[in-house]
């Protein structure tokens, strides 16, 4: 049984999957949506791969570099030992003050002791695959007509790819698969554009110098908590890569297609921008001091809507692409043979009530931090009212809901929730910006909308608020109600309804989104997410020894990097599903929190209180 043990890698422009034995799986280039390079994680017969194989090896052991996106691949052979550093270089470019992000993957050959042999078996297969990659020695890569490996992909209409490698060893020795001897440091360069400059392994060093020393930089100014730190800024770094630096998108994950349940056909491309997960991911890196992630977004939420009557679609495509037609990829035979293999996502066609209210959230919480001092806090006010028009008029209408059910709309318990909370936001920008006129006809259409919640989402049978209108079905969506402020923890309609959600959809641990049929049949995987956010529900009611308990167990469902996916398996744990999901990481950086400040605040009343017995206040 494969489970995803993969690190990433990336550059905020693209990404690569590192496996645990340092074979790169998946990497798209020369930006995160666009065709593959390598994609032996959809075909391993025809996918292509760039795998490094000792002749003689003992062990292998995987870590990033503590604080950075550098993953370092340690390979303990009988004849020595040595480490692959990978990396996408980012660093700030001294002469414009911007970032070098080049559409480039670093693999630095740092020799520990010994001579040991290797083969680099370097199988690139451009267009995912779709046509022949040719591999072929070219003079003139460099101004100084140094050689280079040039990688051409055609097909018979012309149309082409090409990509470059560079690298300190015998290219012909790459290209052939032939033993290496390792006796110093080497680098390979894998390149969308050809090099202008010399490449060598001086230069590969200093990039990698200059990148270790941005993401340490950049974790150092994430906010800091006593408990479950590492975790929380390992998380962080994941989150940061998987925003698109040209545009301030927010991808929901690096790759598409991998399964929820292996061999069904509940495979997406998730490698766009939803408006719900990248909201609630600004949200909770800004509570993490990373403010920029969180204007720029802003921004590409504001160059996405340029007319106050545009239509606000549910995903985007990383450069605000509106259009993002699905097909299929037949030739490529899928992860472990779950087909089909998509690209693109039908669902952007989808009516989703629920991303207004976590959209306006994010823009409330942006609007207090700055006031009216934020840079596009007009160009935000208009969205602000053009959202809660959208609202006044949709929010009594049907929808497709968070989970994006394909064949029918209904009355979504959630997406009301998020439809209050869109005015309840506005309602506080009204106030923060003294726009008085819009603060009581937004009141009145607030409390309309939660008052029909409470009539209609109410289950008097199940105790409980249930997936839809007249619905007896339960969704764990609903354990969010309390998040927004929509209802109090303490409430016992709340209650009833978490202790209801729970004996229904947790099996073996883990929680299920919903039981009841879908377009595909019946679940059969845990939602990551969702198992989260039954942990911080169950934290929040009380019952807080349970939700500690819940935290470390799902903790533990990560892979040896600490990263998670968007599904795992009931009874063996492995992780399915897209990866690394922001969804997934940006929950457990939220639990994470709550379960520490709790602590903590617990640990200090209790050590105030035996100062307070022994005098010492």
């Amino acid at each position: 049984m494969k489970n995803l043990n993969y690190g990433i890698i990336g550059n905020c422009r693209s990404a690569a999957l590192v496996s645990e034995t340092g074979s790169i799986d998946w990497l798209c280039l020369p930006k995160f949506d666009s065709s593959s390079v390598f994609a032996s994680l959809m075909d391993e017969e025809v996918g292509g791969s760039f795998k490094i194989i000792p002749k003689k090896l003992k062990k292998i052991t995987q870590s990033y570099i503590s604080r950075t996106n550098i993953l370092k691949t340690h390979f303990q052979c009988e004849d020595g030992a040595f480490e692959v550093q990978d990396f996408m270089p980012r660093y700030q470019n001294p002469e414009n003050g911007g970032y070098y992000i080049p559409p480039d993957v670093i693999r630095y050959f740092k020799l520990i002791n010994g001579q040991p042999e290797l083969v680099i078996s370097y199988q690139p297969k451009l267009e995912y695959a779709k046509h022949i990659t040719e591999s072929f020695l070219e003079q003139g890569c460099y101004t100084q007509n140094e050689p280079g490996c040039y990688i051409k992909s055609h097909t018979k209409n012309g149309a082409y790819d090409s990509l470059y490698l560079y690298s300190s060893f015998d290219y012909q020795d790459i290209l052939e698969s032939n033993s290496i001897v390792l006796t110093r440091d080497e680098f390979c360069l894998l390149s969308y554009n050809q090099k202008l400059l010399p490449q060598d392994t001086r230069r590969a060093k200093l990039k990698l110098e200059r990148t270790k020393v941005y993401w340490l930089n950049w974790a150092e100014r994430t906010t800091s908590y006593k408990l479950y730190n590492e975790e929380i800024i390992r998380s962080a770094l994941t989150l940061k890569m998987l925003s698109y630096d040209k545009s301030g998108a927010i991808l929901a994950a690096v790759t598409t297609s991998l399964p929820e349940t292996i061999g069904e056909e509940r495979n997406w491309d998730y490698r766009f921008c939803w408006i719900r997960d990248a909201s609630m991911v600004v949200k909770i890196m800004t509570s993490l001091g990373h403010y920029k992630l969180a204007k720029r977004y802003l921004k590409f939420i504001i160059d996405i809507l340029p007319d106050k009557d545009e239509k606000m679609q549910i995903m985007y495509g990383i450069s605000g692409e509106k259009k993002l037609s699905e097909t299929e990829l037949s030739h490529l035979s899928g992860y472990e043979g779950s087909v089909p293999v998509r690209i693109g996502n039908a669902a952007y066609k989808q009516k989703q009530n629920d991303i207004y209210g976590i959209l306006l959230d994010v823009i409330y919480q942006q609007l207090e931090i700055y006031d009216v001092s934020l840079e596009y806090s007009e160009e935000l006010w208009t969205i602000v009212r053009n959202i809660i028009k959208v609202v006044e008029n949709n929010w009594r209408k049907p929808d497709r809901g968070i989970w994006e059910i394909r064949s029918e709309n209904k009355h979504f318990t959630f997406s009301k929730v998020l439809c209050w909370t869109a005015v309840d936001r506005a309602v506080k920008i009204a106030v923060l910006l003294r726009r008085s006129m819009y603060v009581d006809q937004w009141t009145r259409l607030r409390d309309k909308i939660h008052d029909d919640i409470h009539k209609k989402a109410w289950s008097e049978n199940r105790q409980a608020f249930t997936q839809a209108y007249g619905s007896e079905d339960l969704d764990a969506s609903v354990l969010l109600m309390e998040s927004y402020g929509f209802i109090h923890a303490t409430d016992q309609k709340y209650v009833n309804t978490v202790l209801a959600i729970q004996q229904d959809l947790e099996q073996d641990g883990l929680m299920f989104r919903y039981r009841n049929q879908d377009d595909f049949g019946k679940p059969k995987s845990a939602f990551t997410i969702c198992s989260f956010w039954l942990t911080n529900a169950l934290f929040k009611i009380g019952r807080k020894d349970e939700a500690i308990r819940k935290f470390h167990m799902l903790m533990s469902y990560s892979n040896h990097l600490g990263l998670f996916s968007e599904d795992l398996d009931f009874k063996t744990k492995r992780m399915l599903g897209n990866f690394p999901q922001a969804y997934s990481h940006l929950a457990m950086i939220e639990t994470a929190i709550n379960v520490s400040e709790s602590q903590l605040s617990e640990e200090e009343t209790l050590i105030d209180y035996i100062h307070e017995k022994r005098g010492l206040h």
